[in-house]
């Protein structure tokens, strides 16, 4: 951590002429390009609760239903019940089981009277369910998840938001880096580009920024931003204070492809780390801090 002196938002560098928006466009194109394997985030892990409600989401126009069973087994599928409609967000989990609240039929997360199950996977921060007919694509066994710190060793956090956007426009944001101290001056500054993508084998922005932590103390680090699969981008931290920690933007459409308004989620799943002795504690505290 440092002190830093006053500086002047509209003299600050980089500016419009570094960031080259054929660069961004190639990366982007890159990055539209890997396989998904029809895997979309949809939410928190923590926000599908054993023993609780069921949670629905919406993803290219499909709805779709969340629970678990007694044993925490994370189940999906098509959102309607295959009765007559009944919306399933709406209905009750009873031992594991998904009881439709208009009329009680009870689906277990198997195959029931054309009522087919969503591949479904938990990476113990988010919740991914492979959707075939929105991807298109040629579907995969399990999503593309990005590496993040040693499981018990960091603490994390999932916001979403909705947009009026399509998911390449959110990529397409996230990799420009250049953007961050103009637009969010408030989080960013001393932000320099080290070094652009340099095709597919080494396709990552390295930047070098300053995290504001309160009026003129910063945090100074190097990071570089990634995107693994078309609908998601990665900052990880690689040098300073959190190294190995991540900050994961994933772009989930709501609205089916060619809608005349299009709406994403744009899930963030922030995963932090550190080495000093006090953020043990606030590992351990975080289960009661977080919102």
């Amino acid at each position: 951590m440092r002190r830093r002196g006053r500086s002047d938002w509209a003299t600050q560098t980089p500016t419009w002429r570094q960031a080259r928006p054929a660069l961004i466009d190639d990366a982007l194109k890159r990055a539209c390009a890997r396989p998904s394997g029809n895997w979309f985030v949809v939410g928190a892990s923590r926000d599908v609760r054993t023993g609780g409600h069921p949670c629905g989401r919406t993803v290219g126009g499909t709805e779709v239903v969340l629970w678990r069973s007694e044993t925490g087994e994370l189940r999906a599928g098509p959102g309607a019940c295959p009765h007559l409609g009944a919306p399933l967000r709406e209905s009750r989990v009873v031992c594991g089981t998904l009881v439709c609240h208009w009329h009680g039929l009870a689906l277990d997360g198997g195959p029931f009277a054309g009522w087919e199950p969503f591949p479904v996977h938990d990476d113990g921060v988010l919740v991914w369910v492979r959707l075939d007919a929105v991807g298109g694509e040629e579907p995969s066994e399990r999503p593309v998840v990005p590496e993040r710190p040693a499981p018990g060793g960091g603490v994390d956090a999932v916001f979403t938001a909705v947009g009026r956007c399509e998911p390449q426009d959110v990529v397409a944001n996230r990799l420009d880096p250049w953007h961050g101290s103009w637009f969010h001056p408030y989080s960013f500054v001393d932000l320099t580009v080290a070094r652009p993508p340099l095709g597919d084998e080494d396709d990552a922005f390295v930047v070098d920024v300053s995290f504001r932590v309160t009026g003129r103390l910063v945090v100074p680090v190097r990071a570089e931003f990634t995107a693994p699969e078309p609908r998601t981008v990665v900052m990880r931290i690689t040098e300073g204070e959190g190294s190995t920690s991540v900050v994961e933007t994933h772009a989930t459409p709501l609205t089916a492809e060619g809608a005349a308004r299009p709406r994403t989620a744009v899930v963030e799943a922030v995963v932090a780390a550190s080495g000093r002795r006090g953020f043990a504690l606030a590992r351990a505290a975080a289960p009661v801090l977080r919102p």
